[in-house]
């Protein structure tokens, strides 16, 4: 933690020294809206509504854990180019109150809480912030983004609301078809190796047990890993989903204890495999499905 915090010290004090260079280079862009994100799904939301009329950062690079990321100047810099700045909220961005004090011009820079109007879940006292992980919640998200973009540029307002539509209609197809065959389930239990999924669970009236808690913080005591032990063996669990930023050891261990196989399924906290928003939510509902029939 100290280390984070002189790191964010010494980039704040070199941003103070590049941040007057923005507005020649807000001379020189393209016309877009500028739009930086903390995470990857936001930035599929973003493009989703913006299409063509936005260009869209992510400030959490690829393959990093948005709990471990370490804001450098040049983040900070990027930042304060931007139109627009969206974060998830709820507990994701833990830098997020020190990067905002970074903005210098808070009055041109809109700032946009993609959980605002969310229904939250709560679990042994800390907000899951997974909210992406959701067809709905997704959706609300990117109502969100499509709001903020309409009050900086209304006159692309029905352009913006098209393209939400669109996106809109996308996840409740998925998701309407999704339900009718959830519905016929009589299995509803799957274990994880990273307790991200509460919100698609609620969505189809799942049970998920995990090895990792929603923050994918502490160790697993041994107690815990009984009680999985004994959890999967008396629901007769035979697939130990493994998300790529979780413990592979854990629950390779777990799946090897009760005869179960371990498959990889999407946090889309970065993009994964090349699919996209859409795509990794329907392999996940996939395999999800095929391992309770």
């Amino acid at each position: 933690m100290i280390r984070k915090i002189i790191t964010l010290m010494c980039s704040l004090t070199l941003l103070t020294g590049v941040v007057g260079c923005t507005k020649q280079d807000k001379e020189e862009e393209s016309g877009k809206i500028k739009i930086m994100v903390s995470i990857n799904p936001l930035k599929e939301f973003a493009q989703a509504v913006g299409k063509e009329l936005v260009e869209v950062d992510t400030l959490v690079p690829e393959g990093m854990e948005p709990h471990d990321f370490e804001p450098k100047s040049k983040d900070l810099v990027q930042l304060n180019k931007s139109d627009i700045f969206v974060y998830n909220g709820l507990g994701m961005e833990e830098w997020l109150d020190k990067v905002l004090s970074t903005i210098q011009d808070k009055d041109r820079i809109k700032i946009v809480d993609s959980s605002k109007g969310a229904s939250t879940i709560t679990t042994e006292g800390k907000i899951d912030p997974h909210l992406w992980l959701s067809l709905k919640q997704a959706k609300n998200q990117a109502a969100n983004i499509k709001d903020a973009l309409i009050k900086i540029d209304e006159k692309n307002k029905e352009q913006y609301e098209g393209n939400f539509n669109e996106f809109a209609s996308r996840l409740d197809t998925l998701y309407y078809e999704n339900e009718q065959r959830f519905n016929k389930l009589k299995n509803r239990d799957f274990v994880t190796g990273h307790e991200a999924f509460g919100y698609l669970c609620r969505d189809f009236n799942l049970t998920q047990k995990s090895v990792e808690d929603v923050f994918a913080e502490g160790e697993v005591t041994p107690q815990k890993f009984k009680d999985l032990v004994q959890f999967s063996k008396e629901n007769k669990i035979e697939t130990i989903f493994m998300e790529e930023f979780a413990s592979p050891k854990v629950s390779e261990t777990l799946a090897k204890e009760v005869g179960a196989k371990v498959e990889k399924i999407y946090t889309i906290e970065s993009k994964e495999d090349g699919r996209d928003y859409v795509e990794s939510m329907k392999y996940n509902l996939d395999v999800v499905y095929n391992s309770l029939k």
